[in-house]
C-alpha cells in the first residue's frame, strides 16, 4: 500500500489570501494549453498569436462557466430547482467536465464568428491542447483528496491508498492519478501524434470525443460513484459513464464521416 502524501490543499496563505493548489492546477492547465496552441499555430498559416490568445480566453470562460452550470444541472439539479441562487455558490465547489466541454463548444462558436473560422477547423486545432489541462485538473483532485477511488479488495494490490478525506478510511484506488495518466497524458500523446500530420476536417475532434469518452468510461470503474448519485443505470453504470458513452458513439460516427468527405485544412491536399 502506498502512503497518501497528504499535501496541504492550500499552497500559499498570505493573511486572508489563500491560494489553493486546485486553482494553481487550473492556471497551469490554461498556460499549457496556450503554449501548445501557440506551437501548433506556428506550424500552420492563418493562426496568429492574437487569435490564439483570444482562443484560450474564450475557452477558459467556457470551461469555468460551463463546468459550473453543467455540475449544477447534471449532479445538483434538485438543489438548483429548490434554490436557483445555489448556482452561484461557487465556494461550495463542484465542476463538471461534460458541462465544461459543452461550454467550450459554445465559446468556440462565438470565437469562430469573430475570426471567420469554421467550427470544426477550430475544434480540430484546439483538441490536442485539452488533455494536459485534464491531467492537471485530476492532479488537483488528488491533492485535495477528492473524487477518490473505489475500495481495493485485493490485499496484495500495491497502489492502494487511504485518503484522509474518506470517512470510512478504506484502502482505495488512487483513481485521480489513473485518470490523470489515461484521460490526460495518454490521450494527449495520441492526439498530438495523430494531429501532427494532415487529417481530414473533423477527424481530430472525433478522436478526442472517442478517446476521452472511452478513457473516462473505463476509469469510472475504479472511481467511487458520487455519494448522492450512486449507480444510475443497470446497477453498475455511473453518471460519468452515462454522460461519456454518447461521446464514444458520436466520435466513431464523426470519424467515419470525416474520412468519407476528406477536406483538409492544412498540408498537402488529397483528391
Amino acid at each position: 500500500m502506498l502512503a497518501y502524501p497528504n499535501i496541504n490543499p492550500i499552497a500559499l496563505e498570505l493573511g486572508p489570501l489563500k491560494v489553493h493548489w486546485y486553482g494553481i492546477m487550473y492556471l497551469l492547465a490554461f498556460l499549457c494549453a496556450w503554449g501548445l496552441a501557440t506551437y501548433r499555430g506556428r506550424q500552420r498559416t492563418g493562426w496568429g498569436s492574437e487569435m490564439i490568445s483570444d482562443l484560450i480566453f474564450y475557452g477558459a470562460l467556457g470551461v469555468v462557466l460551463g463546468g459550473r452550470i453543467g455540475y449544477v444541472i447534471f449532479y445538483e439539479f434538485d438543489n438548483f430547482i429548490a434554490n436557483p441562487l445555489w448556482l452561484f455558490k461557487v465556494w461550495t465547489g463542484g465542476m463538471s467536465f461534460h458541462g465544461g466541454f459543452i461550454g467550450v463548444m459554445v465559446a468556440m462558436i462565438l470565437w469562430c464568428r469573430k475570426y471567420q473560422k469554421t467550427w470544426f477547423q477550430t475544434m480540430d486545432f484546439i483538441a490536442p491542447c485539452v488533455p494536459t489541462g485534464l491531467m492537471f485538473g485530476r492532479i488537483g483532485n488528488f491533492i485535495g483528496g477528492e473524487l477518490y477511488g473505489r475500495e481495493v479488495v485485493d490485499p496484495n494490490y500495491p497502489f492502494g491508498m487511504i485518503f484522509p478525506t474518506d470517512p470510512l478510511q478504506l484502502v482505495r484506488h488512487p483513481s485521480q492519478i489513473y485518470q490523470a495518466l489515461c484521460e490526460g497524458l495518454l490521450l494527449f500523446i495520441i492526439l498530438w501524434w495523430f494531429s501532427s500530420k494532415p487529417r481530414p476536417r473533423m477527424a481530430v475532434s472525433a478522436l478526442f470525443l472517442m478517446g476521452y469518452g472511452l478513457a473516462r468510461f473505463v476509469m469510472e470503474f475504479f472511481r467511487e460513484p458520487d455519494a448522492d448519485q450512486g449507480f444510475v443505470l443497470l446497477g453498475w453504470m455511473t453518471k460519468g459513464q452515462l454522460l461519456s458513452f454518447p461521446m464514444i458513439i458520436i466520435g466513431i460516427l464523426v470519424l467515419v464521416w470525416a474520412y468519407k468527405r476528406p477536406i483538409y485544412d492544412w498540408g498537402p491536399q488529397k483528391n
